[in-house]
């Protein structure tokens, strides 16, 4: 017999939740929610994928870094919010599926935006996501009476920066790059202003477990490149795939490895240390995706189908893997003293020269294997020398 305390309520009042909450762990609908949005990093990839091939690099890497921006904005205001004020009621899980629904619509306008530099799909996508994302502030500005001068704030500013999107989208062609520079300040300053009124009770660890959880679904797009990898090599009847592939698989789970290396790295407990790890995962999350982009690049290259060079194509995968070393050396590595402070800098060096050599792939892959094995012998020695 069903009790009533099982029952999940239609509606219940938005109250802040405890972060030193015990057993807080991601729920089926944030998991949902991120597999969703997997579909727009695909996207986002791919036409990245299609410029860099064509030789439009500068095109697609202003496309591919606006249109990740937009998925990754909405990911971690979701996640943050959730964090603090996740119901679970009826009402709460229809705004997070219209939040879905948005990054669907988003999804469907990547296309026209890499190739025909329309981003109207992509802002109503956008929009859609925000303004269900308002409604949820203004729900806990309603039942939260403690927090309401920064859960107001927060509704207020997503509410103008919304506006100001809409507004972008009947501007003349000189004035779309100024405006939308303008406007993601805007949306990154939100939660600066939001914040100072008052701290809003996210769950360190809840925090931490979603951006690893974001990170695999990122990993993820990468796997599918080098699946692609291996299914066009045998359809081609081309050997040098199979060692691409391999050596973009090792490059994958190096890449895991690194992230992962460090247990529990928690976001610092400061507002500014927090803001700083939070939005510097933007150049982790979307270096990763690049990186599968770039691979397939190497493919195209390497089966005659593109326009780039050999070079071209090996720093389409050099570069990215470069930034997400030297950024998650930023993020999850401070305070290291003596080879840690210069190890993952110089192994992004070292990736950033592989393109001039034979084999730059290979090379890559190589260097990543040589970092996590140097990684691995410091932590062992550093936990040998605790009492």
């Amino acid at each position: 017999m069903t009790t009533t305390a099982s029952v999940r309520a239609w509606y219940r009042p938005m109250r802040a939740r405890r972060p030193d909450e015990e057993h807080r762990s991601a729920t089926p609908l944030e998991l949902f929610f991120d597999l969703c949005f997997v579909v727009a990093v695909a996207q986002a990839a791919t036409g990245l994928h299609h410029d860099v091939v064509e030789g439009h690099l500068g095109h697609g890497l202003v496309g591919y870094l606006s249109v990740f921006f937009a998925i990754w904005w909405a990911w971690v205001n979701f996640t943050w919010f959730a964090s603090a004020y996740d119901t679970d009621d009826d009402v709460y899980r229809l705004t997070v599926l219209v939040q879905i629904a948005g990054a669907l619509i988003l999804a469907a306008g990547v296309p026209r935006a890499f190739g025909e530099g329309d981003f109207t799909t992509i802002t109503y996508g956008y929009v859609v996501m925000r303004l269900a994302a308002l409604v949820n502030w203004l729900r806990a500005a309603a039942g939260d009476p403690a927090h309401r001068a920064t859960t107001l704030t927060f509704a207020a500013g997503v509410g103008l920066v919304q506006a100001g999107w809409l507004v972008r989208l009947l501007l003349p062609a000189g004035w779309l790059i100024p405006s939308f520079v303008v406007l993601v300040l805007a949306d990154l300053l939100v939660p600066v202003l939001g914040e100072r009124r008052g701290r809003t009770t996210w769950h360190p660890r809840h925090i931490a477990e979603r951006y690893q959880l974001f990170t695999l679904i990122v990993l993820g797009e990468v796997v599918l490149s080098n699946s692609v990898a291996i299914q066009r090599g045998v359809d081609a009847g081309n050997e040098r795939l199979w060692v691409l592939a391999a050596a973009g698989m090792v490059i994958v789970f190096a890449i895991w490895w690194l992230y992962f290396d460090r247990p529990n790295p928690l976001p610092p407990a400061s507002l500014p240390g927090a803001l700083f790890w939070g939005y510097g995962h933007y150049v982790v999350f979307a270096s990763i995706a690049a990186v599968g982009a770039g691979l397939a690049v190497a493919i195209d290259h390497d089966l005659h189908t593109g326009h780039v060079s050999g070079r071209g194509a090996a720093y389409a995968v050099a570069v990215p893997v470069a930034v997400y070393l030297v950024a998650l050396w930023v993020l999850h590595l401070p305070g290291k003293h003596g080879l840690g402070r210069v190890l993952f800098p110089a192994a992004a060096a070292v990736v950033l020269a592989a393109p001039w050599l034979p084999a730059p792939i290979e090379v890559i892959a190589g260097v990543l294997v040589v970092l996590v094995a140097v990684t691995l012998v410091m932590r062992h020695r550093t936990a040998t020398r605790i009492p």
